[in-house]
């Protein structure tokens, strides 16, 4: 595994989202509600991996397996949830930009913390910048442990949410050991 890279914000990500929203809306357009740019790369001035985050929304679980199909014979290969639940991984390697893509049924916990995270960040600058230094020195502690990077970031990310009202009943779901959803 190549080692855990946290960079300054790049204000080109966007655009990178946009490029390669454009080359997938088209194979679901018919099936989901949207495409969101989530992560660290969607909040600006955030530090982030330079790896886009993106997750194709469907209105429930019954939509999730016609984006499988459809989005197959573009390459885009289905993963299963990889531990989290409510979410869909497909495989991206070797692909640029570089990106991750999901998929996520709109009542899904794992949707809802993205979300919310994402809107936080983006309108609480200051933590913005305390959460990219926290990730900076994870990935400089922990560059070849993603367990243990993604585990330094939860105590605060669960700070964050708490904040931002996200239901009691979900935290307890990430406390409980779902912690990938953060």
């Amino acid at each position: 595994m190549p080692p855990i890279l946290v960079v300054d914000y790049d204000p080109g990500w966007p655009e990178s989202f946009a490029q390669l929203r454009a080359a997938i809306w088209p194979l679901v357009r018919d099936v989901a509600l949207s495409i969101e740019h989530v992560g660290s790369t969607s909040v600006p001035g955030l530090a982030a991996k330079p790896i886009i985050d993106m997750t194709i929304v469907v209105s429930s679980g019954a939509e999730v397996g016609a984006v499988i199909e459809r989005l197959a014979p573009a390459g885009y290969l289905h993963q299963g949830n990889l531990g989290i639940e409510g979410r869909e991984a497909f495989d991206t390697s070797g692909r640029e930009p570089r990106h991750h893509l999901y998929a996520a049924a709109q009542p899904s916990v794992a949707l809802a913390n993205h979300l919310m995270v994402r809107s936080y960040l983006r309108q609480h600058p200051e933590m913005a910048h305390r959460y990219g230094v926290l990730k900076k020195q994870l990935a400089r502690e922990f560059a070849h442990d993603i367990d243990r990077y993604v585990d330094g970031k939860t105590s605060l990310i669960l700070e964050m949410l708490r904040d931002a009202g996200f239901p009691a009943a979900h935290l307890a779901t990430i406390e409980r050991g779902n912690r990938k959803t953060v």
